[in-house]
């Protein structure tokens, strides 16, 4: 690095930019550069647009998260990474809504609408034709909405798209009851669009006092009640619900697999994915995270292997596990599980990589909680009692999986310690007895509920 000893000022003066072929009196030993050589103009530049930005964020958070996410639409990973800011921001992000959403991400009562443009299968033309019937008034029902867009712009399969993205559960949240309503509906609105075009009408349009359903005065006599409906149907379990939002938009909006489980996760595993970057060579880290798929490959031995693609809420990543690894632990890596893996981070190509020594599902890991006083907590002697117990009791390095949290209770105030690594035990029960016959309270605690 290049130390300024002093600095002089010279008022106002032209600046250049600097362009030299060869070595000159601003290169320093060992191809170090001067900072004078800096073009000043440059970086005052960037630091203006730095300033016009954080003020942006700092005093219009709302629109400013709103406009980057509109901006980076097309970047699933930034998208997920920006979304994850806006909620430790407080800012809620809502699914796509046929009532609410516009063509982008957009600001409304304290919240982020999803952008119809950012939903994948909807053209711009689909889009435009939406918004305008839109314009007449918002939508009602299924039925309303198929009648009254062109349905020669938007097809079934869009339809489709927005059920199971979430853009109709105001209208019906029971999602999969939309999608068995809507073969008949969107029969039953084509019919109608077609009586329309050549002057017809029905015995229900004309109890309803008109066939003209793009105008007011039909909406307002509710012709769309007319709408045929499918057999009552229970909804779709949330994961499913989930995973087509996912497979729809890139990520999860409405919620979240691993949401359930953010604070004892946070705990356990204070590193997530977006952090990863600031992990040194060969760091040992414990993730909690989802798994979106399982990539097999087959080494030059034969040997069998994984790329798995791995989620939490806050950004996407790959992670290897080689032959060994994968050959005790292939079992859990279903796509979808929730998984808390333990791994080594490396370094490839500049890039960060993730090397996989264990993976255990989320809904068979436990804790150890440990109920001490501030007395206990804070007495040398109470401590190291409680680090021999816990030393004897984590056995084999490699084996001991069962995290240790101490919970320290002062009044009203209840405070989380994560122990470290190498104080986690292999066997629960055992655990739980010594620490208890050495008057330590202990209990047992799944993560995942």
């Amino acid at each position: 690095m290049v130390k300024i000893v002093t600095r002089k000022s010279l008022g106002v003066q032209n600046v250049y930019d600097i362009g030299v072929e060869q070595d000159h009196n601003f290169v320093i030993r060992q191809g170090l550069v001067a900072s004078n050589c800096f073009n000043k103009s440059h970086s005052t530049a960037y630091g203006y647009v730095t300033y016009q930005t954080a003020y942006l964020k700092a005093n219009y958070p709302l629109e400013y998260m709103a406009a980057l996410l509109t901006a980076n639409s097309g970047d699933t990973d930034k998208v997920q990474k920006y979304i994850a800011t806006c909620q430790s921001m407080g800012i809620p992000i809502d699914p796509p809504d046929v009532n609410l959403s516009e063509v982008d991400f957009t600001p409304r009562n304290g919240k982020i609408v999803f952008g119809l443009s950012a939903v994948r299968g909807l053209g711009q033309n689909a889009i435009a034709a939406i918004l305008e019937a839109r314009n007449t008034g918002e939508f009602k029902s299924l039925g309303d909405f198929c009648d009254r867009i062109d349905l020669r712009t938007v097809t079934n399969k869009t339809v489709e798209s927005l059920i199971y993205c979430g853009a109709f559960d105001k209208l019906g949240s029971n999602r999969q009851q939309l999608i068995h309503d809507l073969e008949l509906v969107y029969n039953w609105a084509q019919s109608r669009a077609k009586d329309r075009a050549t002057g017809q009408g029905n015995l229900f349009d004309l109890l309803g006092g008109g066939f003209g359903s793009s105008n007011s005065s039909n909406t307002n006599n509710n012709s769309f009640d007319s709408a045929p409906k499918a057999k009552p149907t229970p909804d779709f379990l949330p994961q499913e619900k989930l995973s087509k939002e996912k497979e729809l938009l890139g990520f999860y909006v409405s919620d979240h697999p691993l949401k359930s489980i953010r604070q004892s996760a946070r705990i356990l595993a204070p590193i997530n994915l977006s952090q990863l970057s600031e992990q040194k060579e060969d760091a040992s880290v414990c993730m909690v995270v989802i798994l979106n798929n399982v990539m097999k490959r087959v080494t030059q031995k034969g040997d069998a292997m994984a790329i798995l693609q791995i989620e939490d809420l806050t950004s996407q990543a790959e992670a290897v596990v080689f032959p060994k690894i994968y050959e005790r632990i292939s079992t859990a890596l279903q796509v979808d599980a929730r998984l808390i893996i333990w791994a080594k981070i490396k370094s490839r190509d500049e890039q960060k990589q993730i090397i996989v020594d264990d993976a255990e599902p989320v809904e068979q890991v436990q804790m150890v909680m440990v109920e001490l006083t501030p007395e206990q907590a804070t007495t040398l002697e109470e401590r190291d009692r409680l680090r021999n117990i816990l030393v004897s009791q984590s056995g084999e390095k490699d084996k001991a999986k069962i995290p240790v949290i101490g919970v320290v209770q002062a009044g009203g105030s209840r405070q989380l310690v994560r122990f470290g690594r190498q104080f986690w035990v292999q066997d629960s029960i055992n655990a739980i007895n010594a620490l208890q016959s050495a008057n330590f309270p202990a209990r047992i605690q799944p993560l995942a509920n």
